[in-house]
């Protein structure tokens, strides 16, 4: 059995700088240092690899416009990274694959686009701030191959092409 201490006997050991032994006060931990390297400083930022970098941008921006086109996001949570030409493609595109469900009633068109996977993505720098990119989706219904290109701009990579085979 533990026993109860009273909060005001609990807030003024912790205002004069003492705290229960078992459990840090939150003023400590938030004053707390980092965790030291192996030379006792804090650990050191590590420099971004670009390829890395614009290959997980890739990856999301076609999985996010897939799942645009299923139906299951909506277009507004790409505006950030598209530019506003793709963003209207793209929204273009996902009405009319919306209407001719609506219109056919075809099961395979409902089909079309659901539980998108993206399977891999290749990129490649053409200069600076700009690199292109492919990558090989697989849906319910077949496989289909994206190409993006990406630039930076204001250190921001945008979308300034994107093509869905």
């Amino acid at each position: 059995m533990t026993a109860a201490t009273p909060l005001h006997a609990v807030r003024d050991r912790t205002a004069s700088g003492a705290a229960e032994p078992d459990q840090p006060s939150h003023a400590q931990s938030a004053t707390a240092p980092a965790v030291p390297f192996r030379d006792g400083g804090p650990a050191p930022l590590r420099p971004v690899d670009p390829l890395a970098e614009v290959r997980a941008i890739t990856r999301g921006t076609v999985q996010a416009a897939m799942e645009v086109l299923a139906g299951i996001r909506p277009i507004h949570q790409l505006a950030r990274r598209l530019d506003p030409r793709c963003l209207a493609a793209l929204q273009h595109r996902a009405a009319l694959i919306r209407r001719e469900i609506t219109r056919t009633g075809n099961p395979a068109l409902a089909r079309l686009h659901r539980n998108s996977t993206v399977r891999s993505v290749r990129v490649c720098k053409v200069r600076d701030g700009v690199y292109e990119g492919s990558a090989v989706v697989v849906d319910d219904v077949r496989a289909r191959a994206v190409a993006v290109r990406l630039e930076r701009s204001k250190q921001v990579w945008r979308v300034t092409e994107l093509v869905i085979g």
